[in-house]
């Protein structure tokens, strides 16, 4: 979890900004370049020596990650960045920022509505949705099973832990329960039918739901899509959750990660099930705290709207 104190979201004192003298924001602003660096040091060095990894780059080839994004650090919405004495703060420079008389910076929300009020509106009603509802943890995982299924190509250059006979065996004998669209929308043509929903994007407002981690993996892409209006903190909070569940989400597939010395939750087993389910609600918890508070930043963009 974070290690850097988040500006709170939202104004102070009937709606006026909060103020950080620049002895308040430096530190904020070097820590958290520092904990950015930390998480995303091993892609860095793996992308300058060219290579690959099956369980990390996700993040980064899925979510459209990029470090230098990541690590610049935003105060979020309401939040004022008072002048120092070589001047304004370096977010002058960047978009969706403004700059008062008094040199201090913060967060253009009509600016950012303008080019991302769609965007924002559509996040709040998602997350919304999703916070609503009561968790769902009967699917094991299958999703990346149903990935697989009865597919002679895969995505990842790993063997299966049983074989593909074996794989498919375990698809045919559960219950294919998937409620996430981006999931779903990569199984296998044969797999397709095997599930009990039919995800649409359309529909993901209406199924999306807290126990799926793929939901709770895209806090980290919500958080980023809603930029400068996300504190710091907040954003990085969200990114390190995602790595850590889509460890599990790994781990808890049909293939063999055992080259990365990562041992298998095997969710064909009782047992696997039962600690599949332990981490999957360990993680619904915490993706639902972030959640919270990224509805808070959409309200708080949205206030008066």
């Amino acid at each position: 979890m974070s290690t850097v104190p988040a500006p709170v979201v939202g104004g102070v004192d009937g709606g006026r900004p909060a103020s950080l003298p620049a002895t308040a924001w430096r530190p904020l602003l070097a820590g958290h370049e520092r904990r950015a660096d930390s998480l995303t040091a091993g892609h860095r060095a793996r992308r300058a020596a060219g290579a690959r990894h099956a369980i990390d780059d996700f993040l980064y080839d899925y979510y459209g990650t990029r470090p230098a994004v990541l690590r610049r650090w935003h105060p979020g919405v309401g939040v004022r960045l008072e002048a120092g004495p070589d001047g304004p703060a370096p977010q002058h420079r960047w978009r969706w920022y403004a700059t008062d008389a008094d040199g201090s910076v913060r967060l253009d929300v009509d600016a950012f509505l303008t080019d991302r009020g769609d965007s924002v509106r559509f996040i709040h009603r998602l997350l919304t949705a999703i916070a609503s509802r009561p968790a769902f943890t009967g699917c094991f995982g299958l999703h990346e099973w149903a990935m697989v299924y009865r597919q002679a190509e895969h995505r990842h250059p790993l063997p299966l832990r049983l074989g593909q006979r074996g794989t498919d065996a375990v698809v045919e004998s559960h219950q294919i329960r998937c409620t996430h669209f981006d999931a779903y929308r990569f199984f296998t043509p044969e797999a397709v039918e095997l599930n009990h929903l039919r995800p649409t994007r359309a529909g993901q407002v209406d199924l999306d739901q807290p126990g799926c981690l793929h939901a709770s993996m895209d806090c980290h892409k919500w958080a980023t899509k809603l930029g400068p209006a996300v504190p710091g903190a907040l954003a990085l909070d969200c990114f390190e959750l995602a790595g850590e569940i889509r460890l599990l989400d790994m781990r808890a597939s049909p293939y063999d990660f055992s080259s990365y010395g990562e041992p298998p939750v095997a969710i064909e087993t009782p047992d696997g099930k039962a600690e599949y389910v332990a981490r999957q609600r360990e993680f619904a918890q915490r993706a639902g705290r972030l959640r919270a508070r990224l509805i808070e930043v959409c309200s708080a963009l949205l206030d008066g709207d």
